[in-house]
């Protein structure tokens, strides 16, 4: 197709080339950065609790352990949107991992509250180049019709640490230096997660072209292609085709995120994200403090925020699965119905006298399945509402727009209300009711097209 451009016919090139075990290595790879960092991201919910009565913290320092740490991954997330389509992705994310996981160890030294809020804030910068890092990465590493099982893999691999860090603050409730030891799960990372990433993990060949990368595009075309058995024919330069730019090209401005033609996929973006995190960011900072104070005990709080994320898991997954046959916006529709009523129960528990734990339970799993599992769908949503010259500064953005509303706002107005059920799990289901109708009322379905759907879209609004 002699008219074809030139990053088409590569994304076409990618898009042939068979499943592999390297395609299995890619999504572990990228999903333990993100078990990492989800860890060290909901650590603070487990804080709040282990630290409050060993190091004396006022109730100023605990809403600042809530709050500080998130914002400073806002700010973090923006830093890195600014740069990641401006040099390298990869690099980005390495930086952010290394970063993130010494802060994360060196909380075994943290003896007041001032170091420990000021470690979460270090650390949470390093998040912000990281937890967004993979989604765009893999969206052009991996073959469009293999997005969703990377997706639901990586999400599902998120909440392995969203369950194991509630299990491992229960383990460490009634033990002086427990604050110190339950980051170490994420700390110890330092010494394995930046080699991973070093060895297995090549920069997109697209973003390479644009750069004017040409021959070292084409040489990581072929780098995946031996990785993954050579069942495909090598690529060449020619075969770009004519309308081959080699020099590099000029990247359009951040404001195009906001032109005309983008605009609206940049806002729908952010809201599905924010909609999602919402109940996460809820979910891991604070309900382990809000069941608390609403008269559960230490440990049966921290099991239940165990369950929450442990139902997760089977909703990644079937999330992942349908999104390919109703769609992404449709997927993330029916996560955020069907999340309601699981609110509901857990906000009118208390009302049912001696059945009050088994509703609250059901209401855990249902949340835990639902709106909670929604991600796989959402992040991919989010990376393919952007061309490949946006991509990387499209998704950082979206995210930590979302999570600076989610994690940061979000919990800094709810964090005195913990106490009472009604407005802090109604306040969720208000969100989430919300949240069902943007995708289908303002969004688009994507299907996957990163190239075709969107660089003409971009390209005609700049």
């Amino acid at each position: 197709m002699p008219d074809m451009p030139a990053s088409h016919i590569l994304g076409r090139k990618l898009d042939s080339i068979p499943f592999s075990p390297y395609h299995i290595v890619l999504i572990v790879v990228l999903g333990f950065v993100g078990f990492v960092e989800g860890y060290d991201l909901a650590l603070s919910g487990s804080l709040l609790v282990l630290a409050k009565a060993p190091l004396h913290m006022t109730p100023s320092q605990i809403r600042w352990l809530a709050v500080a740490p998130q914002l400073i991954v806002v700010i973090g997330g923006f830093s890195a949107a600014a740069m990641s389509d401006r040099i390298s992705r990869v690099g980005v994310m390495q930086a952010g991992v290394i970063l993130s996981t010494l802060c994360t160890l060196l909380i075994l030294f943290a003896n007041s509250a001032a170091s420990l809020i000021a470690l979460r804030m270090i650390t949470g910068f390093g998040l912000g180049f990281t937890i967004s890092a993979p989604f765009p990465i893999a969206a052009e590493l991996m073959p469009a019709q293999h997005r969703r099982t990377y997706g639901a893999i990586y999400e599902c691999m998120l909440a392995m640490s969203f369950t194991l860090l509630p299990l491992a603050g229960g383990l460490l409730a009634h033990t002086t230096d427990g604050y110190r030891y339950v980051g170490l799960p994420g700390g110890v990372t330092l010494f394995i997660a930046p080699v991973l990433i070093f060895f297995f993990i090549p920069e997109s060949p697209r973003w390479l072209l644009r750069r004017g990368r040409t021959q070292d595009a084409i040489d990581t075309v072929n780098l995946l292609i031996r990785r993954c058995g050579g069942r495909v024919a090598p690529m060449t330069v020619t075969d770009l085709g004519s309308n081959l730019n080699v020099a590099r090209e000029q990247l359009p401005p951040f404001t195009a995120l906001f032109a005309r033609g983008q605009l609206r996929w940049t806002v729908v973006g952010i809201l599905c994200g924010l909609c999602g995190a919402s109940c996460y960011y809820s979910a891991a900072i604070l309900l382990p403090k809000a069941l608390v104070d609403q008269g559960a005990g230490v440990a049966l709080s921290f099991g239940l925020s165990t369950l929450i994320f442990g139902a997760s898991i089977p909703g990644k997954l079937f999330n992942g699965f349908i999104m390919e046959i109703i769609g992404r916006r449709w997927t993330i529709t029916l996560a955020f119905v069907c999340a309601i009523p699981g609110l509901l129960m857990m906000m009118l528990a208390h009302r049912f006298g001696s059945a009050a734990t088994t509703i609250f339970v059901v209401g855990v799993l249902v949340t835990g399945f639902t709106v909670l599992s929604c991600f796989p769908a959402v992040r991919v949503y989010i990376s393919e509402q952007f061309p490949t010259a946006l991509r990387g500064r499209g998704h950082f953005f979206d995210e930590s727009a979302a999570r600076l509303l989610a994690g940061v706002c979000l919990p800094f107005l709810l964090e005195p209300h913990t106490g009472s059920a009604t407005i802090f799990f109604g306040t969720l289901a208000i969100i989430v009711t919300t949240g069902a109708l943007v995708p289908v009322l303002f969004g688009r379905e994507t299907i996957g097209n990163i190239e075709s759907f969107t660089e003409t879209a971009v390209a005609e609004a700049v």
